[in-house]
Formats: structure tokens, sequence, C-alpha cells
């Protein structure tokens, strides 16, 4: 046999098939070969031509490595290999055009590079108090809106975002219990909280009169913090619910309703070239929204500030006695309990049981939620949780956080103040 006949391509390819060596978009190497070459020489000769045309388009990847030879620097990409993923030149409009896009489930891939500044998530469009909230908790952030709360999650996962500031509870509607749901969904870790003053503005285009109104649109907890005021004002208005409070505004610009106004903050009537008919419309001027801030890294608890620890927690057995036994863990301790919880168990929301036990009555099944003003570092605590653990049959800590003690202050007053008197 010749020798020529026992010389064969490099394991893993095929020598009749067509190969690319990557080059970071640059460009690319392409070779064909349609036949074993004829001789060692030859083969060697033709290795040495593609290293030196792959060599020469800059450093390249290796079985997933970068290559560690230095390459010179690198040109700019062709138009169209530039992945946007907030397509701010697709808004029109002069009000709104510099404004980015919220995020959808299509936009979540990989995220580019990381830049200086820290980009959080946020539910909503520009002009929502998320927005405003992302800005208390990360001074300079760039912000980056999304239009449902499970994509905020998402962005931080897929590395989109570095942090997600999402309301839990609000003192006038109680939990958001759509993102209670997703923290336990989700594996991403409560780093901080933050606690804002909700002031609700009633916003109209230019020049539209409160008279002229036959329909206020916003979110539906802000229409419900605001239906006594809009009753005394002797506004006759059907009322819509909308996905958020911006977003209402932004809508109304967008479409030039005038017979059509909506609640939201004095931020989104800027933004959205709006009017201010009449400011600080909520029922009560104690209105506070509590956000938290997550991360996909838990951060190191401390005893040198007061901090606040949320869990998780499920068990499966009979009785209130577990529960109580829970809470004692605590009480016990002298620890302060700020909220519990509880939510329908999503894998097993039904058991069927009778009193013997033979399953013809129906209870459900509950996730119990509850923050404590303790440090995980505190041994107290972790006395605490040892104990939960015993008597439950699932536990899970979703962060130990500083607490926001920032001073609550009168950000608005329950006087309507209108902009035509």
């Amino acid at each position: 046999m010749a020798a020529a006949s026992l010389i064969k391509a490099p394991i893993g390819q095929n020598p009749r098939l067509a190969c690319q060596a990557p080059g970071r978009s640059r460009g690319s190497v392409r070779c064909s070969l349609s036949s074993v070459v004829g001789g060692r020489s030859e083969w060697l000769s033709s290795c040495a031509v593609l290293s030196s045309k792959v060599a020469a388009l800059g450093p390249h990847s290796v079985n997933g490595h970068a290559s560690p030879a230095p390459a010179p620097a690198p040109a700019p990409a062709p138009e169209g290999t530039v992945l946007d993923l907030i397509p701010v030149s697709s808004l029109t409009g002069g009000a709104k055009k510099n404004l980015p896009v919220p995020l959808r489930i299509a936009d979540l891939s990989p995220a580019p590079m990381h830049g200086s500044e820290l980009r959080v998530a946020y539910q909503g469009v520009p002009g929502a108090y998320s927005e405003k909230a992302a800005g208390k908790a990360y001074p300079a952030c760039d912000a980056i809106p999304c239009d449902q709360f499970e994509v905020a999650f998402q962005a931080v996962e897929l590395w989109i975002a570095d942090r997600a500031v999402l309301p839990v509870e609000n003192s006038l509607g109680g939990s958001i219990h759509r993102n209670y749901d997703l923290l336990l969904r989700h594996r991403l870790h409560i780093v901080g909280e933050v606690q804002l003053p909700v002031h609700h503005c009633l916003l109209a285009l230019p020049g539209v009169r409160k008279e002229s109104i036959t329909r206020v649109i916003s979110h539906p907890q802000a229409l419900a913090q605001c239906e006594h005021t809009i009753t005394r004002m002797g506004l006759n208005v059907v009322r819509e619910a909308f996905d958020d409070t911006a977003g209402a505004a932004e809508y109304i610009a967008t479409n030039g309703l005038r017979d059509t106004a909506a609640i939201a903050s004095s931020r989104a009537a800027e933004l959205y070239g709006m009017e201010v008919l009449a400011d600080g419309i909520q029922d009560d001027s104690g209105n506070v929204t509590r956000f938290v801030m997550l991360a996909r890294e838990p951060i190191v608890p401390r005893t040198d500030r007061p901090f606040k620890t949320s869990i998780v927690f499920a068990h499966d057995k009979e009785g209130t006695s577990v529960l109580f036994k829970v809470l004692s863990a605590f009480a016990f301790r002298d620890i302060s309990l700020t909220k519990i919880e509880s939510r329908p168990h999503r894998h097993r929301p039904i058991r069927l049981v009778d009193d013997a036990n033979r399953g013809t009555a129906k209870h459900f099944e509950y996730m119990f939620y509850i923050d404590f003003q303790a440090s995980l570092a505190e041994p107290r605590a972790q006395n605490a949780l040892a104990e939960v653990q015993e008597f439950t049959s699932f536990l899970r800590v979703l962060g130990s956080y500083p607490m926001d003690m920032t001073p609550m202050t009168a950000g608005s007053s329950s006087t309507v103040v209108s902009s035509d008197s």
C-alpha cells in the first residue's frame, strides 16, 4: 500500500466538506478538499497556507479557548452585524424618539460585553415609578425598561442587566403576588430594598380641559389609589386598566386621545409631552411602594447596620402547629417579623384528606414568605433558621440585605392642585 494512502485528515474533519475558521465576525477562511492529498508534503503545505490565512485575520479560538498570540487592532464591524438589544432608532415621534423600548421575551439573548455603567432592569416604560426606584437604588445607572416582570428576571439571568429593581408590596394595594411567585421560580438573590413614595398626577394632552375627559386609564392599583379623589373632582369618567402608569401616558400621546386622561408621574408628563391637570391625586399621602433589588449573586451579610432577611418555606404536615413552631423559633430569639405572606403551592395546590385520611376533603397547600429583621451573620438568625428547617419540608433564603432606612418625607400632599384653578 502506498504511503500516501495512509495519510488521513485530522480527526473530526471531513476532507470533502467545507470548513470555516472562526474570525469573530471579521471574515472567514473557507477550504474545500475534494479528495485526500496525494502526499505528506502536499498535506503539510496546504496546512501551512491555511494557517497563515487564519493568522492574518487576528485572534481566534481553538477548542473554545482564545489564542494567546498577539493580533492587530480590530477593524470596525461591518454594518448589520451589531446586535441592538434596545432598538431606539425604531421609535418615532418627537416626544419619545430618544426613549428606549421595553425588552420583550424575543429580545432576551446573550448580552454583549459589560460597560462601565451598572445596568438595571425594571418593568414598564420610561417615566414609570419603577424607573424612579431604580435610580434611587442605583444612582447614575443605565436603566433598562422591560415589558413584563419575568423579562426583568431573565434579563439579569442572561447578563443583559446587572440588577433588577421590582416592586413587591404597596402600603395601600398590598403585595404584588406575581413577583413573589417569580422570586421562587428564578434563582436571583435579594441584595437590597428601596421604599418609594408614590405621587400620582392626572395627565392629558396639552389644551385638554378636565370637563372634556370621558375616560381615565392607568395601572389598576393607581386607579384604586385615586378613586375617591377623582370622584371628589366631579369627573364622570370611565376607568380602564392599563399595563402600567407611564405606559398609559405614552398610549394617549401616541394616539392623540383628547378625551382620555392618564394617572401617572410628573416625569411621564415631561417625557411624553403631556400636561398635568391635577397634581397629588392619590387618596392617601402616605402611599409608599417597596421595591427589592435583585442580583445573580448574594451579598455578604453584615452586622454593622440593620439588615433584613427574606425566606420562603413549605411544610407537608397537618394542622397549624407547624406554622406556630416556625414563628416561635423567631419569637424565642427576639427576632421581629416585618412580613408574612402565604401563596398556594404551585406544584401541589390541593391536598385531599378527611378524618380518616382517605382523600375526600380539599385543603390548599401553601408556601410561606417571611421577612425578619436580622442579618444572617448573627448567630440568633442562624439558630432560628436551623430550627425552622427541622419543621419544614422546604426552606430557601431569598436574601439577607440592608434595610432601607431613608426617612419617609412627605413627597406630596393630599390637597389636589389643579392646573385650571
